[in-house]
């Protein structure tokens, strides 16, 4: 049974045509209208969310299908055993999507191989992300031959991971700007799959990292967990304080855009934090994809949730 975990077990070959099917759905929607007639999409989330939320959510509508939304908050998976809960949710469904604390617990999920699952965003993997980024980037660059260069500002996360692992095994150089490596989010044979073919560039020289770059990519320096009904929470602030302090020299502007690379295109996968590792006039630049970004969510998720079926 497939599923979408790391991307460490796809195929150069599989995230092509993972692509070309997003092409093609978003190309043509009348033809894919009700294919998932009848289909049901459970969405787990342990994290709040819009974006993935409304991306599975529309797309899964989209597709002639339903999807129900699940908030471990408001169910019972904190009086019970997880693996016996989440195997009960399963019996509800086709596909489950799972934005989790943990990928343990996605993991975990994926191993009763009852249905396919999708790692919606874990602390060390965001595969919808990174496959719909490609999506955005290849539209814009008129295909994916002509994407050279790939650069990433900030910390290491998740969502770096799962880019430079893309960018590897399609043989597009990433060189990636960043201080510090978040910690929860290391996977050391991820690490090392990427490393080992030579198209990851580790640097903290700005000029280095930016020139001739196709597309530059960031996310915010903070976890959610730091916050609480938008504020800082005390026991946070230490940490919150530190690093914007480290990371601000690494800030995606339209300075640096202007200065080192007129013709990349500006990312960031939201929510973008203005004025931290984004600023306004980067956001609102001519050269900005980010909201094109947001919608390729859709189109590719569509495409992965056919994939995972064999649709």
């Amino acid at each position: 049974m497939k599923h979408c975990l790391t991307l460490k077990d796809y195929s150069k070959e599989d995230i092509i045509e993972i692509l070309e099917k997003a092409k093609d759905i978003k190309a043509n929607p009348e033809k894919y209208s009700d294919i998932l007639k009848n289909k049901t999409l459970i969405m787990l989330f342990q994290k709040t969310s819009t974006r993935t939320r409304l991306s599975f959510e529309a797309g899964m509508t989209e597709l002639g299908g339903h999807a129900i939304f699940l908030d471990s908050r408001t169910s019972q998976f904190s009086l019970t055993d997880f693996k016996d809960e989440i195997k009960a949710v399963m019996r509800f469904g086709d596909v489950l999507m799972f934005r989790a604390k943990e990928f343990a617990d996605v993991n975990t999920a994926a191993e009763q191989n009852m249905i396919p699952v999708i790692d919606a965003c874990s602390e060390k993997y965001h595969p919808c992300q990174s496959l719909g980024d490609f999506l955005t980037m290849v539209e814009h660059s008129g295909g994916l031959e002509n994407i050279k260069k790939v650069t990433w500002l900030g910390i290491e996360n998740n969502v770096s991971n799962t880019l430079k692992l893309v960018c590897a095994k399609l043989g597009i150089d990433i060189f990636i700007a960043a201080p510090k490596v978040h910690e929860i989010s290391v996977d050391e044979e991820l690490d090392k799959m990427a490393d080992e073919t030579g198209k990851v560039h580790k640097t903290t020289d700005m000029e280095e990292a930016m020139k001739d770059t196709d597309y530059v990519h960031t996310d915010t320096w903070m976890d959610m967990e730091f916050f609480e009904d938008g504020e800082v929470k005390p026991e946070f602030k230490k940490e919150y304080d530190k690093r914007i302090e480290e990371f601000k020299p690494f800030q995606l502007n339209a300075e640096i855009i202007d200065k080192y690379s007129p013709k990349a295109g500006i990312m960031h996968c939201m929510p973008c934090h203005v004025g931290f590792e984004i600023s306004r006039d980067a956001i609102d630049h001519k050269n900005s994809v980010i909201f094109d970004q947001a919608e390729n969510r859709m189109h590719i998720q569509k495409a992965i949730i056919l994939w995972l079926l064999g649709k």
